[in-house]
């Protein structure tokens, strides 16, 4: 009765896809034969295929020194700043007036733009009151044709020169904006110069910056010691106060309450204590000059004027002193543009080598590229750690030191499909892509483990060797394709950057995709051949019991 009441329709479209199912099996079947053939194959000819694994993970290394390295992948964080720059002493107005102009041409060629904040006046970390920020918040990367670095090189260009007396300096942030804000680092470059005198630090700093400007890559280089404010240094001359019977602390006390008050006690009233300070009348609006004409009191009742007690001298005074592990020191920054931090590094430490310093000055390499360097240190102690857990639990597992290691002989051989992923998709080596390496660690070792485990169990049914490796690969092959393919799968739009803000997790994905694939590629063959010379085969069949 059910099959009269299933229509025509719906038995041939179940009959097609029973067709289509049988063909499918039988293809299967077919390749998984053909796959059990080859591991015979690979069997009669063991050290060629180690030798020939060894080899090609030997000519992937040729790649290594082609890929670039940085702290973290580059970004589009929908943000671009432009930075100006004038003479310390400037006029907030001019400044604020040139800033207008600025503006002018940045919103007439930012088409993305979605808003802005301006600042005109000192920066948060204190410094030069003439100078400029402009924050530019871009729309989402979808509804714009240009990434923020393309628009940071096109403002460059447009405002270089375009304002006289003010040096503007434009880049796009293309780190993590929120992890390089803990981490307390620099963004872009930076080059510590250390010492002890102001005016040695700043030369050294200005030759290293003409230099650095000439390296391809490098772009806004500038240094963080800024032009002194003038001031009027004031040196009092000993001899003469001590020949009219005058002390250094009553010639310093009285510039003191003539200048800046000097306290004389506190009036308490209700429990409260106020502190009085006594000082000339409109001392803010006196002239040096005004003040050297007073005269202070000698000992013997002489009237001396404190202009022959003083010498003045016109000079500059530091804005900031800038200090690290107990060290004065100078800072060379600069933007990178279309290069890794590596490779600009490379040539930076060339010509560190090269420039002459003082004795105890140094140059130092810092920001980005110190964190860089830490955190791959860090990364490799990560990686053998988690080389050593899975070794550990696969002796557990198996009861045996022997076939963990033959399971292990899987994950260098990823290395082979990250560096050509990496290479071939321009990707650097930074704290995703590590990130994806020691992931690999622990993934690539399944496929090896159904192996493994498949070839030991009939092995101990008596089976031979060989024999048991070719039906074990025939048996797993399915398992392992399907679990390696739901994993690339899975990371591919990943790996390609879909979306808002992935592409600073793509070299994760494009690590582990490219890892993965390459070690199960290769695993499939080496890893029996590496199995059988492991266990060599016994003449005799050994009796199952024994076994």
């Amino acid at each position: 009765a059910s099959r009269l009441l299933v229509s025509p329709e719906h038995r041939q479209h179940k009959s097609a896809a029973s067709r289509l199912a049988q063909r499918t099996d039988l293809w299967f079947k077919a390749f998984d034969n053909q796959y059990r053939d080859l591991l015979h194959a690979v069997l009669r000819w063991r050290l060629a295929t180690v030798v020939g694994s060894l080899l090609l993970l030997g000519a992937s290394l040729v790649l290594l020194p082609h890929i670039g390295n940085e702290f973290l992948p580059p970004s589009d964080e929908g943000e671009v700043r432009v930075e100006g720059e004038m003479e310390t002493g400037t006029r907030l107005a001019l400044v604020d007036d040139l800033t207008r102009r600025v503006e002018a041409i940045v919103y007439a060629h930012t088409p993305e733009l979605n808003s802005s904040v301006t600042s005109v006046g000192a920066s948060r970390h204190g410094g030069s009151f003439s100078r400029m920020e402009m924050r530019l918040s871009l729309v989402p990367a979808a509804a714009r044709q240009r990434s923020n670095a393309q628009i940071a090189n096109d403002l460059r260009q447009r405002l270089q020169n375009a304002i006289p007396g003010m040096t503007i300096r434009t880049r796009a942030p293309q780190g993590q904006f929120l992890l390089t804000r803990l981490l307390g680092s620099d963004e872009g470059f930076t080059v510590e110069v250390r010492g002890f005198d102001l005016t040695i630090l700043d030369t050294l700093g200005k030759r290293l910056a003409d230099k650095m400007k000439d390296i391809s890559g490098v772009t806004d280089v500038k240094v963080s010691s800024e032009g002194g404010l003038p001031q009027e240094e004031v040196v009092i001359d000993r001899a003469k106060a001590a020949s009219l019977g005058l002390d250094i602390h009553d010639v310093t006390t009285f510039l003191e309450t003539a200048m800046a008050g000097s306290q004389a006690g506190d009036y308490q009233v209700d429990g409260n204590a106020y502190r009085i300070l006594v000082r000339l009348k409109n001392a803010e609006k006196l002239s040096l000059d005004d003040i050297l004409d007073l005269t202070l009191t000698g000992p013997s009742g002489q009237q001396v004027a404190l202009r022959n007690l003083i010498e003045t001298r016109r000079g500059e005074g530091p804005m900031l002193i800038e200090r690290k592990e107990q060290q004065r020191m100078v800072k060379v920054q600069a933007n990178i543009d279309g290069r890794d931090t590596g490779s600009i590094a490379k040539d930076v430490q060339i010509i560190l080598d090269d420039l002459p310093r003082p004795e105890g000055y140094s140059f130092r390499i810092a920001g980005n590229y110190e964190e860089q360097q830490r955190s791959r240190g860090e990364m490799l102690v990560s990686l053998l750690l988690a080389l050593l857990f899975v070794y550990m639990v696969l002796a557990c597992q198996y009861e045996s030191l022997i076939n963990p290691l033959v399971v292990m002989t899987s994950v260098p051989l990823a290395a082979i499909g990250v560096l050509a992923t990496l290479y071939l998709t321009r990707t650097t080596f930074n704290l995703q892509s590590y990130i994806g390496c020691i992931m690999l660690a622990g993934i690539v070792v399944n496929n090896a483990i159904l192996l493994v485990d498949q070839s030991s169990q009939l092995v101990a049914t008596g089976m031979r060797v060989h024999d048991a490796i070719a039906e074990a690969g025939r048996r797993r092959l399915r398992p392992i394709l399907m679990t390696t393919l739901t994993t690339v799968l899975a990371l591919v739009p990943l790996a390609l950057g879909i979306g808002e803000g992935a592409d600073a997790q793509a070299p994760l994905a494009r690590a582990v995709v490219g890892g993965l694939t390459g070690a199960s590629l290769i695993t499939l063959l080496l890893i029996p051949a590496v199995f059988s010379l492991f266990h060599p085969q016994h003449k005799h069949p050994v009796n199952p019991e024994i076994q």
